[in-house]
């Protein structure tokens, strides 16, 4: 396959390329009896063997076990050991988001380990990588950069694939993120705290361009691993089809008119390119209004933790993207209160009459997921769209990884408690009075406004080649990269059976 790119630059390996790194990790996958999973079966848990489910029933889905990397899916159960049929998803109701419109969230947090799906990403990024031979775990240090959970979904895959990682990420994210990467680093020094926060990507590139000066150091970049986009097309794009099939099962007149998505890395993106694929949504990419890179070339700070700024993200396929939308950190600080103190649950049950079920669900709902509401209502208003389309998107991640910016922000604007009169003003503010200021439409002029940005990161400070570059304009090179889960499946295949490890 040929798409017109340094393929092996970029990890796209269609066979081994190092035979002595690859014998190394036959070896101590063996050593550690480690055994793969394949994209199919992270897309489609029910093609995971039975020996191997067996397995998982006595293993904690946050131990690092290496038979924990065939939980890596959308399908897992709640406080649960087991999987489902369907995955866990939120469908929000017209009480709550004041549109006619299905906005659905699949829950991030039922990944295991770091609850939160971008441990698929990594993933999806190291295992190319490994048996492909470009990675020896007895050699090379896998070095995750990242505005948090990629970096803490990094380490995990490295625990569990028994290799060095070092998280790569900034300084002024939450608490807890440190706290959960102490616990799981081998060494101290394998955090690097850069400086600033979400919006202070060029640091960590900075920071990451000095540790490949070290021949053993490995940059998983996930702006710019086109694994990270192949993962969530074959995965997470099939996991949220999945989940538009089971509504529209009971409701055979639903469209899915939308999938809005905020991008970090882009990488989950790449499930609106399947969505499109499959059923013709338009795709909205989500920003920090307070940072709106794409809407405004503009800079800034914000909140919004789990969304890097100031770039273009190399796998976001700009020119299949339909609209751009801007949401204020002040609304997902203040909706989170909303959503997880008793006085906002209550105003929304009885003020709004939100069924208690759905209130209750909002707790699994982080800072980007409360941005993906946001955005899709947005959407959802510029499009009029009526109570037969729905609108897919994530919920990333969920609030428990938010206690600590709760408290500062409750310590900060609500010292004397947070009340109804509180809840009131937010939630009118933000979602009540919520309209499509800050979104634009796309045509080709926009796209290639967006598109033409990134170069000044990656051509010119990242040193890609312009015709690399270039080539990510035509959907025809998207198109390709599309291809390579069956190849990385064949080849993760015959890298088990080199291995010899069953469950």
């Amino acid at each position: 396959m040929s798409i017109g790119i340094d393929l092996e630059r970029f990890g796209l390996l269609q066979a081994v390329v190092d035979e002595d790194n690859y014998k190394s990790s036959v070896s101590r996958f063996q050593e550690e009896n480690i055994l793969l999973p394949t994209f199919e079966e992270l897309a489609d848990p029910t093609k995971i063997s039975d020996s191997v489910n067996e397995a998982l029933k006595q293993i904690d889905p946050n131990e690092a076990h290496p038979l924990n990397l065939f939980r890596v899916h959308w399908y897992n159960e709640y406080g649960a050991r087991g999987t489902v049929d369907v995955p866990q998803h939120i469908v929000l109701p017209s009480e709550l988001t004041g549109v006619d419109a299905k906005i659905v969230l699949a829950f991030g947090n039922r990944f295991p380990m770091i609850t939160a799906h971008k441990v698929l990403a990594a993933y999806s990024c190291f295992a190319p990588r490994v048996i492909s031979g470009q990675f020896n775990p007895a050699h090379h240090r896998a070095i995750w950069p990242s505005t948090g959970n990629f970096a803490r979904g990094g380490i995990a895959i490295s625990t569990l694939m028994r290799s060095r990682g070092v998280a790569v990420l900034p300084e002024n994210m939450s608490q807890e993120r440190f706290d959960w990467l102490d616990k799981w680093v081998m060494n101290p020094d394998d955090i690097i705290r850069t400086p600033g926060s979400e919006s202070n990507v060029k640091e960590i590139y900075d920071a990451c361009n000095e540790l490949e000066k070290d021949e053993s150091n490995f940059i998983f970049n996930q702006f710019s691993e086109y694994a990270n986009h192949i993962g969530h097309y074959a995965v997470t794009g099939r996991a949220l089809g999945h989940v538009f099939e089971t509504l529209k099962a009971n409701q055979p007149q639903l469209n899915l008119a939308a999938c809005t998505f905020a991008s970090g890395s882009a990488g989950t993106l790449a499930a609106g390119d399947r969505l499109k694929d499959d059923y013709g949504a338009k795709i909205t990419a989500v920003e920090a209004l307070e940072c709106p890179t794409m809407l405004y070339n503009g800079y800034g700070e914000h909140n919004i933790q789990g969304i890097g700024d100031k770039h273009i993200p190399l796998i976001h396929n700009v020119m299949n993207t339909d609209i751009v939308a801007g949401i204020s950190d002040a609304a997902t600080d203040g909706l989170n209160l909303v959503f997880t103190t008793d006085s906002g649950k209550e105003y929304l049950k009885s003020e709004h009459q939100v069924p208690a079920e759905i209130v209750d669900n909002l707790r699994h709902l982080g800072f980007s997921s409360i941005c993906n509401m946001m955005a899709s209502i947005k959407t959802a208003k510029e499009l009029n769209l009526g109570p037969n389309d729905v609108i897919m998107t994530v919920a990333t991640d969920g609030s428990e990884l938010y206690e600590s910016e709760k408290a500062h922000l409750m310590s900060d604007k609500y010292p004397d408690g947070f009340t109804a009169k509180d809840a009131h003003e937010i939630f009118t503010t933000h979602v009540v009075n919520a309209d499509s200021q800050h979104l634009e439409i796309l045509n080709d002029v926009g796209r290639n406004r967006i598109f033409n940005l990134g170069y000044y990161t990656w051509v010119e400070q990242q040193g890609i080649p312009v015709e690399d570059f270039d080539a990510r304009r035509s959907q025809e090179f998207w198109n390709e990269l599309h291809k390579f889960p069956p190849i990385w499946d064949e080849m993760i295949r015959d890298f088990n059976a080199q291995t010899g490890v069953s469950a």
